[in-house]
């Protein structure tokens, strides 16, 4: 067999394996892409579930191209609305998921749950890269902190909170505590000036 020859059957060969091997990828993902979807679904779910836990079903809010509803408040993501249905079938508020990108270890992403008369349910931390001991106490110290209140706006103070719009600040961790904040106020702010008036229209 000549060198030309053998370049032939190497080139064939490897034209074969790369078939092979794409077949094999597109059939891999044809098997995985319903189960991961599936289970993506599912865990929107539980998150919308851990923020408004009063209700029975939530649905996905779109806009008149039938796209699901994005958009940017003050810097800050808005990356999906959610409507909360009560067990009667009735609309009884949103979850709003956000991004801010002001953490000091990068994107921090967060659920909010807010009832149609404004009381923030709360909020459920999605991803967060912050220090550890420092940043990454969010979910401990800053979450638990915004549960039931019905205010407008959100401030952090290093001194003691003295009413329901007042977060105590993560000690050491300001840049994170200033990300949370803002992302629940941009969340608060779309709720009030989008959804609300887009109910009432």
């Amino acid at each position: 067999m000549n060198e030309k020859s053998a370049m032939i059957k190497d080139a064939l060969i490897l034209f074969a394996i790369t078939v092979v091997a794409g077949l094999l990828l597109g059939v891999v993902y044809d098997v995985t892409k319903e189960p991961i979807a599936q289970q993506k679904e599912k865990a929107k779910q539980e998150a919308c579930a851990n923020v408004f836990a009063a209700a029975a079903s939530f649905e996905t809010v779109t806009d008149s191209s039938g796209a699901a509803v994005s958009a940017a408040v003050d810097g800050v993501d808005i990356d999906e609305v959610m409507q909360a249905i009560g067990s009667d079938g009735s609309h009884v508020g949103y979850v709003i998921t956000v991004t801010d990108h002001e953490g000091y270890g990068g994107d921090i992403q967060f659920s909010i749950g807010v009832t149609l008369d404004g009381t923030l349910n709360g909020i459920s931390i999605l991803s967060i890269s912050e220090t550890a001991g420092l940043g990454m106490k969010a979910g401990d110290v800053l979450v638990p902190q915004f549960a039931n209140k019905n205010v407008e706006q959100f401030t952090y103070t290093k001194s003691g909170a003295a009413n329901d719009s007042e977060i105590d600040a993560i000690s050491g961790a300001t840049i994170t505590t200033n990300a949370v904040v803002n992302g629940v106020n941009a969340g608060l702010a779309y709720f009030h000036d989008v959804l609300l008036v887009s109910d009432s229209l």
